[in-house]
Parts: C-alpha cells; structure tokens; sequence
C-alpha cells in the first residue's frame, strides 16, 4: 500500500525531484552519503531522499559529525541514529580530528572539519555523491554574506547545486517548507541554538538583513536573490570555459615545477587571466586567494627577478618568459 502524503511533504518531493533531474545530480546505482545535523533542512533531505531512492535508483547511507562544541551535541547525534535506524540505513557518526585554535573562526573550522570527515567516509563505503542540505535561503544570505565580504563573481553565484561530489536537492525548497514538510511527518528536528547568534554574521544577515530588505520592498526577496545568483552562477561558468581554453596555453611544465607563460597571461583579458591563474593554482595544489592572483598578474606585467609568496609555503618568481611555481 503506497504510502499517503501530506501535502507538505508532496510538494518537497516534487520540487526535489524536478531539481535533482534538472542538474543530473545522481545516476542509477549511486550510493549517496546524506549529511544529517538532526536540523529541519538536512532532516527533510533526508526524509525527502529515502522516498525518493527508488526512482533514482540510489543507495543511501548516513553522516553525521559530532563537533562536541554543545553539551547537548551528544543527543544529536543519537537522534540522527535514531532517524538512520528507522529506514534501516547505514549511519557514520564521528568527532573531530582537531579543535579550532583561538583566533579562528568556528564556522570555517567546523566546515573544514564536516568536509574532512565526510570525504574519508565517502572513500571507504564508495559513495560517488554527497548530499547537503542547503535550502533556496541558504543560497540567498550566501549571495549577501559573498557582498559583504567582496567574494567577487563567483561567490555572488552563491551555493551551487552541483559542486564536485557535492550535490544539494533542496535548493529549490524555502526552510520555512522543510520546517513544514518534518511537522508534517511528526518528526520534531534538533535545534541549534548558535542559529540565533547574530554575532555570527550570516545568523544577522538571516534574522536581520533579509527581514528588512523584505519590508522594504514589500516583498519576499529571497526568491529573487535566488535567480539572481543563477544568473551570475551561468556567468562564471562561461568564463571558467573561456579561462580554460583561452588560458590553458599558459600553463607549462618543465622539470615538475608549474610555470605560467607571461605573454600569455598579459594577452588576456584581466578577469580571464586571473580564472587561467586560479585553475593553475588549483593545478599545483595551491589553495588560492585573490592577493596570490592579483601578486603573480602584478609578476606578469612587470620585470623579471621578483617573487611573491602565495601562502601555504609556496611563491611564484618571475623568469624572463615565464613564471615558476614552486615550494
């Protein structure tokens, strides 16, 4: 007998559908490592995806991290066990490698954290995909947190649906729905209190920023923030094609160093010079910053015999020709 749906949850699971389809996030015969916090968005994701597992033909197995920063983090965990348990899947539950030293920030330590974690897993059960639970909101305050912070282009894009092994299958879904569609299900979600912290600024730019532009214009802006940055999202996706194709005669080896050719890199356009240098980076196994782009496109265009340091033990020196990455 098929299971009869709330409405709420009837809607998820169409939504859901339409944007797995629409960007291809999985193939038949994925396993699919779910990203659970026991919240209401990563709850509905999995809730979503355990009713949807036969039409796409996907395997699904559980993570959750533990980062032990609440005394109350332990209950979360079991509880995710507990929802894992009740659809017979697989859960990975673990702690974190290292604590986040003073000074730095707690959202970047705990996603670096998730990430790590999640990835080994992934390699060890053969997981091709990882699903997150970001919501269509998420995607809206990332667009602002990108604005406030002058991530540029790319970071306007805000979330992408597809990034790597990472897919999101909620970013069509408001979080007032998620709320709605785990009510529905008389599931009652874990709450993290840190949510309404706006010292954190994207708790401010929620509870503050988005309420106020909405009262301002009279209407709800997060659909729109949303188009927005999937217009920009289309735009950067282009000039990363034109980047690789036009940039890609700049990239040379000799000997095992990375060198960049100057002529090159001058002949470009400066936005697409800088996306060439970013995937030479990326290449090299360089985590990138923009003042590592803006040094060596300063390399480019000026004389030979000067270095810049890029980070992480790593520079660029200017040769006559060309510019040498190298430890």
């Amino acid at each position: 007998m098929a299971e009869r749906r709330p409405p709420q949850v009837a809607r998820v699971l169409e939504r859901v559908t339409k944007t797995v389809r629409a960007h291809r996030m999985f193939a038949r015969g994925d396993r699919v490592l779910v990203w659970v916090s026991g919240g209401p968005d990563s709850l509905c994701l999995l809730e979503a995806l355990v009713r949807l597992r036969r039409l796409f033909g996907i395997d699904l197995e559980v993570f959750h991290l533990d980062h032990e920063l609440r005394t109350a983090s332990g209950m979360d965990a079991a509880y995710v066990r507990r929802r894992a348990a009740a659809h017979e899947l697989p859960c990975h539950v673990r702690t974190p490698s290292t604590r986040p030293s003073p000074g730095d920030s707690v959202e970047r330590w705990a996603r670096e954290e998730r990430r790590e974690a999640a990835g080994k897993i992934a390699a060890e059960i053969g997981a091709g995909r990882s699903a997150l639970g970001h919501t269509m909101d998420d995607r809206a305050e990332t667009v602002l947190l990108a604005l406030a912070r002058g991530w540029g282009l790319d970071g306007l894009a805000g979330i992408e649906p597809v990034a790597g092994p990472h897919v999101r299958p909620l970013l069509d879904i408001r979080r007032e729905e998620t709320v709605a569609a785990c009510r529905a299900l008389r599931l009652r979600p874990r709450i993290d209190p840190t949510n309404d912290d706006t010292g954190y600024l994207r708790n401010a730019i929620r509870r503050d920023v988005l309420p106020t532009l909405a009262a301002a214009t009279g209407r709800d802006v997060v659909p729109t923030i949303a188009r927005t940055a999937e217009l920009l999202r289309a735009d950067a996706a282009m000039l990363d094609e034109l980047a690789i194709g036009l940039g890609g005669a700049a990239v040379e080896r000799a000997g095992g160093d990375l060198a960049l050719r100057v002529d090159v890199l001058t002949d470009l356009a400066p936005p697409i010079a800088a996306r060439a240098i970013r995937h030479a980076l990326a290449e090299a196994g360089i985590e990138w910053t923009q003042t590592a782009i803006d040094g060596i496109l300063d390399l480019a265009m000026g004389r030979p015999g000067r270095r810049v340091e890029l980070g992480g033990g790593w520079r660029a020196r200017r040769e006559r020709a060309r510019i040498v990455l190298e430890r």
